[in-house]
């Protein structure tokens, strides 16, 4: 029977990162930060640890690896989203899709946000590669500007506002405070609120016609 190893081996080294990255995440919330060992992750997935050390060069290089693969994935699930014709409608869809996603990963997003494994803090180069998840974010924020439906401003500053409250309703959500019936329709009205909250003032029936 193949190992984990040989499988990922057959796809390439990207499906072996993939394979150790994997393993080792659900090692860290399956037994906690003394879990996460390179022998430990070797061992699981049928490699030599030599394997590992080559790739990460050893366990703060892993933990950075796994730091940044939490927001590549967030950054591709953000990508994907169709942008459309309505730029409102696809800032709303992002929201959506960030939710959807911390839900469907959330090892990742733990990881990625309650920095679990003591001692470890993302440098300057992973928190700068982390902030390009939210480029989309920052596009359709601008690109509703220009259309007037959200007041003119700086589009970065608005793109985090609108991450933090989504940040924080779903991080109540993972956690449990929210049951699943009423998570959805909380989410959505928060962030109909900030939306309204940052929406272009209504123009009078005079200014309009200027």
């Amino acid at each position: 029977m193949s190992s984990l190893y040989q499988e990922a081996q057959r796809s390439g080294q990207n499906a072996v990162r993939t394979t150790i990255l994997d393993r080792a995440i659900a090692l860290l919330v399956a037994e906690g930060p003394a879990a996460l060992t390179m022998r430990r992750i070797a061992t699981d997935i049928g490699a030599s640890t030599k394997v590992l050390y080559t790739m990460f060069g050893g366990k703060e290089g892993l933990l950075d690896a796994l730091y940044r693969e939490g927001f590549a994935r967030l950054r591709r699930a953000q990508e994907g989203v169709p942008r459309g014709d309505d730029p409102l409608a696809h800032l709303t869809a992002l929201g959506a899709a960030y939710r959807r996603h911390a839900l469907a990963e959330p090892a990742y997003y733990r990881v990625m946000f309650e920095l679990p494994v003591p001692g470890f803090r993302p440098g300057p180069e992973a928190l700068a590669a982390a902030d390009t998840a939210f480029e989309a974010s920052t596009a359709a924020v601008a690109a509703c500007m220009a259309a007037g439906a959200l007041r003119p401003g700086d589009p970065r500053e608005l793109a985090k506002i609108l991450w933090a409250a989504s940040h924080g309703a779903v991080s109540l959500e993972i956690a449990g405070h929210f049951a699943p019936e009423e998570a959805g329709p909380r989410y959505d009205a928060l962030m109909a609120a900030v939306g309204r909250a940052f929406g272009a003032p209504e123009r009078t029936p005079r200014e309009a016609a200027r």
